[in-house]
């Protein structure tokens, strides 16, 4: 065994001084040569690997945000401020049982009483004292002046029930009854007043109660209120508003700049025993323009573009969307319409944001900060008219821009592909001529955050409706909720703009429908 070791040990030596290398043992320089392809290779593999790992680094950064962080979908503002309001909830319990003086959660910035709303009703409560007299001297007392201090009261949902008398008057020489007519109804032949009908509109699709849970507060009260019938209510109320919904999309599609998104809904497919996905598209007018603020939407099967194609057939302006493909054809050279692509640069900084919120990120933070210089123009340029908001914008946001341009090109060069970081540069990049036109003008504007947010309340109450029953179910819901939506960007309020409505609208003459559409004004419209 030992001299098969030394044995084999001594063939490692080199060969002595004047004899030749064996063949199977390569020359020095020729080791060298592999041993350098050896290193390059392995680089270049580390180098992708640290390319792979980054990207994984920053998705994980990025699905622990959404899972966990402050900016989420998974738990949205409203589900996190429950967990707030306990706290502040717990810390008044404990004490109000130490009998300790109530702390604020969070300092005031200012001192005094809050200032109740003056539209409010006023229900004055009188204390007089038990004694108009001195209780030392018993002179009578003389007002000098009085302390007046306000709460804030509120009466819950109140039912109760309006009869309708029509005295019936004969004549005794002609032998004939007369008695008022009958008003008309939205429902003929309903016991749901406008208010009551108004409430389980605005309930269902405001406040995104399911018609279940109004079921259990008329029982509260004793009042015994169906879903069978609530819904039955609901379908009438919705075709007879159903043309003051198109009207609204006549009216917005005369506008030329116009935002456009789209969220998923799920909708009972009855053959199948479950649900299948359907969207809401949404359409919203420019806030930069000068007419009432309009939202529309669009209840449909699917997302295909031909939806947003069919709603704006005929339409010309500029759109403001996101780089869904669904649009695209929309602006091709060939289109049957003139529509030109407006981008969005929330969606563009979005991509930037997400680098930087998996860790330091020294060239996302150098993109959020000059988009943030974008914004800041914005801000400065809110109260200003079109003609100085354009000429502000190509003082500022033009240079800007272009210096942003110069800047991302050289840094994509320097970065490697597939990397995080390039795919934020490539989205702005593709994208640049159409998220450069709103600088170019006055009235066009820097993001689509007006139709998202126009969307969002639907997209945190369709966790309470589940699902539309149907496709018809859907449309009527987005009509409905166009009128509503329309209704808070005017500062109306929609509950009883809805009320005022379906007392107004059976004998309401078409040719005047303008006038009941929830928009602050229509003098500005043709």
């Amino acid at each position: 065994m030992n001299s098969l070791n030394k044995t084999a040990v001594s063939t490692d030596f080199p060969a002595r001084a004047g004899e030749a290398l064996p063949p199977q043992i390569p020359s020095r320089d020729a080791e060298i040569v592999r041993l350098t392809e050896i290193i390059h290779s392995q680089t270049s593999t580390i180098h992708s690997q640290d390319i792979k790992i980054q990207a994984l680094v920053q998705e994980v950064a990025y699905l622990r945000r959404i899972r966990y962080g402050v900016k989420n979908e998974a738990m949205t503002a409203e589900q996190r401020s429950l967990f707030e309001e306990d706290i502040v909830q717990d810390i008044a319990a404990v004490e109000s049982e130490l009998k300790l003086p109530a702390t604020p959660s969070v300092p005031r910035t200012r001192a005094g009483r809050q200032v109740l709303p003056e539209h409010l009703e006023r229900v004055e409560v009188r204390h007089e004292p038990d004694s108009c007299t001195c209780s030392a001297c018993q002179s009578s007392l003389v007002k000098i002046g009085e302390d007046v201090s306000e709460q804030l009261d509120i009466e819950p949902a109140r039912f109760f029930v309006i009869r309708h008398i029509r005295p019936q008057y004969a004549c005794r020489q002609c032998e004939t009854i007369t008695a008022a007519p009958v008003a008309p109804a939205v429902i003929d032949g309903s016991l749901a007043a406008p208010g009551l009908l108004a409430w389980v509109a605005t309930s269902k699709y405001l406040d995104h109660l399911p018609l279940y849970r109004l079921e259990q507060i008329a029982a509260r009260q004793q009042v015994s209120l169906s879903r069978s019938t609530m819904s039955e209510w609901i379908g009438r109320m919705g075709f007879a508003l159903q043309p003051l919904a198109e009207r609204l999309a006549e009216l917005l599609r005369q506008r030329q700049v116009l935002h456009a998104d789209e969220t998923p809904v799920r909708q009972l497919d009855p053959g199948a025993g479950k649900t299948k996905r359907a969207y809401l598209w949404s359409y919203r007018s420019n806030d930069l323009d000068t007419g009432p603020p309009i939202v529309v939407f669009d209840y449909q099967s699917s997302r295909s573009g031909q939806h947003a194609r069919d709603f704006l057939q005929g339409w010309q302006g500029s759109l403001m969307v996101d780089d869904y493909g669904g649009y695209k054809k929309m602006f091709a050279a060939d289109a049957a319409q003139i529509v030109i692509e407006l981008g969005c640069w929330a969606h563009a900084r979005r991509k930037f944001f997400d680098l930087q919120a998996g860790g330091v990120h020294a060239q996302a933070e150098e993109a959020l900060r000059r988009i943030g210089k974008l914004y800041a123009v914005e801000e400065a340029a809110r109260a200003m008219d079109c003609a100085s908001r354009a000429l502000h914008r190509q003082q500022n946001s033009v240079t800007i821009l272009e210096d942003m341009h110069e800047w991302l090109i050289r840094l994509r060069i320097a970065t490697a592909d597939n990397s995080g970081l390039a795919r934020a540069i490539d989205y702005t990049l593709n994208r640049w001529a159409s998220l450069i036109r709103y600088a170019q003008t006055g009235n066009l504007p820097i993001d689509n955050n007006p139709v998202e947010n126009a969307i969002r309340p639907i997209a945190i109450g369709k966790k309470n409706w589940l699902f539309a029953g149907s496709e018809r179910a859907g449309k009527r819901a987005a009509a409905i909720q166009s009128l509503f939506a329309t209704a808070k960007l005017n500062g109306i309020e929609p509950a009883a703009w809805l009320k005022d409505t379906l007392e107004k609208l059976p004998v309401w003459s078409m040719r005047r429908i303008d006038e009941l559409l929830p928009i602050r004004s229509t003098a500005q419209i043709d």
